[in-house]
């Protein structure tokens, strides 16, 4: 297992870990932090590990971080004239 793979699943792990911690602002804080650290991390895991493994990994990042990804959904079809 190379070093990117195994940062992703310890980035997996902490992301766990503070989604099971209480919050006073619905975890919003902890997912941007989560998303600043995690776009390098996959830019890594497609760089070391090849394309077909970064959308693996990309795809568990967005499980993991569903409501910021559902709200820029939501944002993206408003702005471009759809009811989402």
């Amino acid at each position: 297992m190379t070093v990117s793979l195994v940062l992703a699943a310890l980035w997996a792990v902490i992301a766990n870990v503070l989604a099971m911690l209480p919050s006073r602002d619905n975890h919003w804080r902890r997912a941007y932090a989560l998303i600043g650290v995690g776009v390098p991390l996959l830019g890594y895991v497609t760089y070391e590990n090849g394309p077909w493994i970064g959308l693996l990994v990309l795809l568990a990042g967005m499980s993991l971080l569903r409501w910021p990804m559902i709200y820029a959904a939501r944002w993206i079809g408003r702005r471009l004239g759809g009811n989402a």
